[in-house]
């Protein structure tokens, strides 16, 4: 695990085996989450920062992915995430397990299946 801090806030690298744990911890910490963001690193990557607030302080768990790789859904500790993973879902495709609430890729409507996915 690596941690860096950037104007004012925190970014922890985090495996994907460690996610729903780290995930938890932030809950049990008292910590809302803010947002989840997913952006494509290069042909085969993708990162996915899962940003969290406690005291106006922004703690970000940075998840870097295989695209084809599967992410737990973390839905079952904090249930609003659904939006979030709908949404990264249908723009990159990338599967999160578990929903609470799956749209199945139509959560938005796009002009093409998963626009921002890299083509390859």
């Amino acid at each position: 695990m690596s941690e860096r801090v950037m104007a004012g806030q925190n970014f922890e690298t985090v495996e994907l085996s460690q996610l729903i744990s780290r995930v938890g911890d932030m809950k049990e910490d008292g910590y809302r989450l803010g947002q989840i963001c997913g952006v494509v690193l290069d042909d085969d990557t993708y990162e996915i920062i899962y940003s969290f607030d406690k005291g106006h302080v922004l703690q970000n768990l940075r998840l870097k992915i295989k695209i084809g790789e599967e992410v737990e859904s973390v839905t079952g500790i904090y249930w609003p995430a659904f939006i979030y993973e709908n949404e990264i879902h249908d723009l990159f495709g990338v599967k999160f397990n578990h929903s609470a609430l799956d749209y199945q890729g139509t959560f938005f409507k796009v002009a093409e299946e998963t626009p921002w996915k890299p083509k390859k």
